[in-house]
């Protein structure tokens, strides 16, 4: 086991450039905190490129880290690794993994949804409901944000997230007859009218100005969910799971 005490140590400085969208873009890697996440990734498997643990916390015993690289590090360091107010002290390096999804049956496609915590909840909410495959389209937040992975506890490592283009995306749904149901305020059906399928995708979209306009013309219907109080609209994390849970029925 490796003990890095100085904060200038060139690993130190690198594992603190994942904390940028720029740097996890270009290592394809990107860091995980807390001991949860990081068991979760280490159940996984493959992901884990290395653990970093403060020399106050240490491994928890019962956990199999098996040949995967344990760093020890200072109080100091671990903490400027951290974003949180009440950092736990472990940490993993993980691959970002580019998974193929033949099979898929269901999926969550997201249009530009800008809210870290939103877009974790999301991806946590699809895991839970068993959907296949999470494509994540341009001007959303980025997936590996640090409190995305917090959101989505764990998430990531159980099943596809991909990053994609949403046209080509619903384009391929369409050839394969999977219904792309839409979300809007406008010419949609309530959701509870339609009639419910093995395979489907569920577009949704920003959290101010909701799906884009040309995908919602190629969706093969667009539903909204009813608001029967006072408030707008509903958060788009929410309006998701009531979908989801839905559609997958």
């Amino acid at each position: 086991m490796k003990h890095i005490e100085s904060i200038q140590n060139p690993k130190v400085k690198q594992w603190k450039k994942l904390l940028t969208k720029k740097e996890r873009d270009k290592s394809g890697t990107f860091l995980v905190e807390g001991f949860h996440l990081v068991e979760e990734a280490l159940k996984q498997g493959e992901s884990v490129i290395e653990i970093i643990v403060s020399d106050k916390t240490g491994l928890p015993p019962r956990w199999d880290s098996g040949e995967t690289p344990v760093t020890l590090v200072t109080e100091e360091i671990s903490n400027s690794l951290s974003d949180t107010e009440a950092p736990q002290g472990i940490y993993a390096v993980c691959r970002q993994v580019d998974i193929e999804v033949p099979d898929a049956k269901t999926y969550l496609l997201i249009d530009a949804v800008q809210d870290p915590g939103n877009l974790g909840t999301m991806i946590r909410t699809a895991d839970a409901a068993g959907i296949d495959a999470v494509i994540v389209g341009k001007g959303s937040v980025d997936v590996y944000n640090s409190k995305v992975l917090r959101s989505a506890q764990g998430s990531h490592f159980h099943l596809p997230i991909i990053r994609g283009d949403l046209h080509q995306w619903v384009t391929q749904l369409n050839e394969k007859n999977i219904s792309v149901y839409g979300t809007a305020l406008e010419g949609a059906s309530a959701y509870t009218d339609i009639s419910t399928e093995k395979s489907f995708a569920l577009l949704v979209g920003n959290e101010g100005n909701g799906v884009n306009k040309d995908l919602l013309e190629k969706t093969t219907a667009n539903l909204y969910i009813p608001i029967y109080g006072k408030s707008e609209s509903l958060n788009v994390a929410v309006a998701t799971g009531i979908l989801l849970y839905f559609l997958k029925k």
